[in-house]
Order: C-alpha cells, then sequence, then structure tokens
C-alpha cells in the first residue's frame, strides 16, 4: 500500500444564486436558490513516500479543495483517503502532528508579532520537545536565511520574507508529509530560488513526502518528476514530467546566423522565415530530429551561429489543457 492513498474522492459545495437590482436581493431573502458545484469528482491517485509530486490544473479545478481535504481540513462527500495509514479527517488530532500546510494566499503568523513568537506558540500546540524545538527552529533559521527577520513583526516582512517564515513554522515538529498550494506565488527570483533549492535540500535528507500545487511550472519542473493534473474536478492525467514532454513537445524553433542564402523544402520544417542575421525554422520534431536537420542545414550553408528553443513546459500543458478542453 503507497504512503497516501486516495481512492474516488468526491465533494460538492451549494453556493447560493445571487441577481444583481434590489427586487432580487428581497426575493433571494425568502426564497433563495441554490446552485451545486462540483469540486472533486472521483479523484483517485497514490503517493510512495517521499516523491515530490506536482499538483497542477487551471484556478476552479479542484486543486486546493484536493489539498484541504488531505490535509483534513474539509470532509469528501463520498471516497477513502489512507495518509500514513490515518484517515485525515477521522484521526485529525493524531493526524496533523504528520503533516505540514503552507497556503501561499494565507498564513499561520501572527501578524503583529515577531515570527519567533508564533514558532513558541506552534511549539507548544504540537508539544515538541524543548531540546528538539530548538534544534529543528535553529536548523530552519539557518537553511531559509532568517536570521535577521526572525525577531521582526510579520506585518513589516516582505512577501518572500514572510513566505520563508511560512515554510519554517510549517516544519517545526518535523512533518512527515508537505503540501505547498502556490509557495512562490509573488516572490521575486531571488526569493523563489530559495525556496526551491530548501524544499530540494529537505526531500533529500529528510525524505519528506511533499505535494505541490503551483501556477509558475517552473515551480513543477525544477521540483517535481512527476506530475498529477486535474481539470473540472477529475483527474486527467498522472505520469511523469518527461512522458509528457515526449508526447507534446513536437514543435522546435531553430535560429540560424548565416549571410548565405537558405533555400530549403524539407518534410517536417513547418515554416521558414528570414531574419535581420539569418532564418528561422519551425520544426515538427516527430517529421524531422534536430539531429537530421543540422547535418543538412551545414551542407547548404555556412552557419555562424545556431540556437534550438524548445517549447516551454507552459506551452506543452496549454496544449494539455486544449486536448481536455479545460
Amino acid at each position: 500500500m503507497s504512503f497516501i492513498e486516495v481512492k474516488q474522492i468526491s465533494k460538492t459545495f451549494r453556493v447560493a444564486k445571487k441577481k444583481s437590482g434590489l427586487k432580487e436581493a428581497i426575493k433571494s431573502f425568502f426564497k433563495r436558490e441554490y446552485l451545486i458545484v462540483k469540486a472533486v469528482e472521483d479523484v483517485s491517485f497514490s503517493i510512495d513516500e517521499g516523491e515530490i509530486v506536482g499538483y497542477i490544473g487551471p484556478n476552479g479545478a479542484g486543486k486546493s479543495t484536493t489539498i484541504k481535504i488531505l490535509s483534513g481540513i474539509l470532509n469528501p462527500d463520498f471516497g477513502e483517503c489512507k495518509i500514513a495509514g490515518m484517515t485525515p479527517w477521522k484521526e485529525r488530532v493524531k493526524y496533523v502532528k504528520n503533516i505540514g500546510v503552507v497556503f501561499g494566499q494565507k498564513s499561520q503568523l501572527w501578524w503583529d508579532i515577531p515570527a519567533e513568537d508564533t514558532f513558541d506558540l506552534l511549539r507548544d500546540i504540537y508539544e515538541i520537545p524543548e531540546e528538539e524545538y530548538q534544534s529543528t527552529k535553529n536548523d530552519l533559521i539557518k537553511k531559509l536565511n532568517l536570521e535577521d527577520i526572525i525577531n521582526i513583526p510579520v506585518r513589516q516582512l516582505s512577501l518572500g520574507q514572510r513566505m520563508r517564515c511560512e515554510i519554517a513554522a510549517s516544519l517545526l515538529h518535523n512533518p512527515k508529509i508537505l503540501f505547498l498550494d502556490e509557495p512562490t506565488i509573488g516572490l521575486d527570483a531571488v526569493s523563489k530560488q530559495l525556496v526551491r533549492d530548501f524544499i530540494k535540500r529537505l526531500n533529500h535528507e529528510k525524505h519528506t513526502t511533499i505535494i505541490l500545487t503551483s501556477h509558475d511550472m517552473s515551480d513543477i519542473t525544477t521540483l517535481a518528476k512527476r506530475i498529477i493534473l486535474i481539470g473540472n474536478g477529475k483527474v486527467l492525467y498522472d505520469g511523469s514530467l518527461k512522458k509528457l514532454k515526449d508526447q507534446y513537445e513536437t514543435e522546435t524553433t531553430v535560429y540560424v546566423k548565416t549571410k548565405d542564402k537558405l533555400d530549403i523544402r524539407k518534410k517536417g520544417i513547418l515554416k521558414k522565415s528570414k531574419t535581420k542575421d539569418g532564418y528561422q525554422l519551425l520544426v515538427q520534431t516527430k517529421e524531422l530530429s534536430i539531429s537530421k536537420l543540422l547535418p543538412l542545414l551545414s551542407r547548404k550553408i555556412e552557419i555562424e551561429d545556431i540556437e534550438i528553443e524548445n517549447e516551454s513546459i507552459d506551452q506543452i500543458i496549454v496544449k494539455l489543457y486544449e486536448d481536455y478542453q479545460i
């Protein structure tokens, strides 16, 4: 049995319909109409201990709802979920000692006091032995570069500084599982890199199982080898990033710098256009591999420089969304 086992979980919400205008507002006061929204429907997957999995999908796909069910915040309407042998919403007190949760748009830190004071409060909540707490806290402060900000009120911290403190707070009790929901949202490049490096190090050193949701595909490609795509509340793809790239990375742009005139017609070259100092070729790699294109070009022209630009992971994900019509 896998460390995380999710079987056919479903969750719906009843949302009140509201129309504009005073008349409609008065009418809804006496007789309210509701919509039934399926947040997640028949979602199943399993994750091994120590895996980092990217859980992705468009807005409203059901990502956050799934994370809240897995963390025990929500009860599903149907389905089963076992994590480290426990059902999150049935054994919540025992279960939460094994998980850490970071929501990028919600804070667990007290706004008007320094982060270290919140850390001390979490020590008491999780009943962490003092020696273990001090050792873990000092280690997190060092690895996340918190030395200069740990005693500053949270409201005075930048977003990047606060997010590093949020991650530290979620790991004080050494959880086996870490849920990260948009952990780098709004962060600058330096802060993003620091957070990503820390997450990789955490997984390597402590074998922490990590489920990561993010719209920044650089987070996913940097940290996860496997992704689960959810759309309209259902799992649409579950597999490796490599397999996804092999399936959807079908076009490559090749920039060739040359003073010669290029006359080339070959199956697989979808488009050729003149640039300031050469040519731009759009190549369908399943028809014509780059390794076969380059000798072909060198026989026709003198190449001064060449640049190969593969499709970005964002473009590949867009193709995936289009295939599933989400």
